[in-house]
């Protein structure tokens, strides 16, 4: 499986922390689908190849004082159920 997100848009952060961010989204995201796929099928929609333009993952609140490890968690798993609903 190769996922390509070509530009992930954030508000509200600093410019100094989106490589830490990145990284973070990268590994967690790469976590959940793998857990995913260990544990059930493969879904539908990632059994062909498919190119989204777009994808809203949603909002989510980050607690003051938040590393950017937590930041890229939160969004790698917004990310994740906008992918597999």
């Amino acid at each position: 499986m190769e996922l390509h997100i070509e530009e992930l848009v954030l508000h509200g952060f600093s410019s100094a922390d989106r490589y830490a961010i990145a990284a973070a989204v990268e590994q967690t995201l790469s976590q959940l689908l793998m857990t995913q796929f260990a544990v059930q099928r493969v879904p539908r929609s990632f059994s062909e190849s498919s190119e989204h333009a777009r994808l809203d993952a949603g909002a989510f609140n980050v607690a003051p004082g938040a590393n950017s490890a937590a930041v890229g968690s939160q969004i790698a798993q917004s990310v994740h159920r906008g992918l597999t609903g």
